[in-house]
């Protein structure tokens, strides 16, 4: 674990021993992974500092210096912040994860006239406590999904969850609760998904579609109510990857009447319950569960701490 401070706008690490030796544009091209127009960026406007002093991009670090990079400045906000109540799962100064409603959107399409979303009470959560920082959305859930979602709260961050997500370095564990009893415990589903030219907003299995792979486990099955319990995690961000999946393996959502769910309850039984990943800015492993706060009819047989 990185020895780390934040110092008003500036943030301090200690180089460790393992960094011994690499210079400030290797943290920013090798470690992190940081894209070369934010990298410049940072180079060019003195962002970075070693021991209080004008970086030299290219001179070897010592263990034990201090890297100060600047992360924290007040930013025009994109967004119009709206308060709702939001349960914040974990936060620091890079990273902000919440357990997401049903029946929210995460971002507004138009940012101008829309205040009722995700981002919205994520801005108003940050703005009241005094943070003026546009936050950045690294993956999606859909409208009526509930469960763990993750902000960046500065650039930096932002590029770097998304390669980490691009590298399959943050892992998201699902719970779903389909119909039918899945012959298998255990499995992938690798299937592209594309669209349906006869319906606006659905996808479907598709050879002409971009790759999909979905992977699941059965942690339950109900006898009496012909029903299973699946945990899923994903190598890729499809529309509706799971839902599309699952229908495809004849098992549909309970609830997701739009891939042959029946309605039985108000949404489709799918949560994103778990978030793991090493900190970036910290080497410390960062392991979330979102607690479950509608479907109780439907998720009570899972122990949601045992996934």
């Amino acid at each position: 674990m990185l020895t780390t401070k934040r110092k008003g706008e500036w943030f301090e690490i200690i180089i460790p021993i393992e960094w011994k030796g690499k210079t400030v544009d290797e943290l920013f091209r090798h470690i992190w992974e940081a894209p070369k127009k934010l990298t410049h960026i940072f180079r060019m406007e003195d962002k970075v500092l070693v021991n209080g002093n004008r970086a030299n991009w290219n001179l070897p670090l010592a263990a034990g210096s201090r890297l100060q990079i600047h992360l924290f400045e007040e930013e025009t906000l994109q967004v119009i912040p709206n308060f709702f109540e939001i349960e914040v799962l974990f936060e620091d100064e890079h990273v902000l994860i919440i357990n997401k409603p049903p029946f929210m959107n995460t971002h507004p399409n138009d940012p101008k006239t829309e205040t009722d979303t995700l981002i919205n009470a994520a801005a108003f959560y940050l703005q009241a406590g005094g943070e003026l920082r546009n936050i950045h959305q690294i993956h999606r859930l859909d409208r009526e999904t509930t469960g763990a979602i993750m902000f960046a709260k500065h650039p930096l961050a932002g590029a770097i969850f998304d390669k980490m997500l691009e590298k399959r370095e943050i892992k998201r564990t699902y719970i779903a609760a389909v119909q039918g009893l899945l012959k298998r415990k255990k499995g992938t589903i690798n299937a592209p998904i594309g669209r349906d030219r006869h319906h606006g907003t659905r996808r479907r299995v598709s050879a002409s579609g971009s790759q999909a792979i979905t992977h699941f486990q059965m942690l339950k099955i109900d006898q009496n109510k012909q029903r299973s319990y699946v945990k899923c995690w994903l190598e890729t961000g499809r529309t509706h990857q799971i839902r599309v999946h699952l229908s495809h393996l004849g098992h549909p959502l309970i609830g997701d009447t739009l891939y042959g769910g029946q309605p039985l309850v108000k949404r489709q039984a799918l949560h994103a319950a778990k978030i793991e990943f090493i900190h970036p800015f910290t080497n410390e492993k960062i392991e979330c569960f979102a607690p479950f706060r509608d479907l109780s009819e439907i998720f009570h047989p899972i122990d949601l701490y045992t996934i």
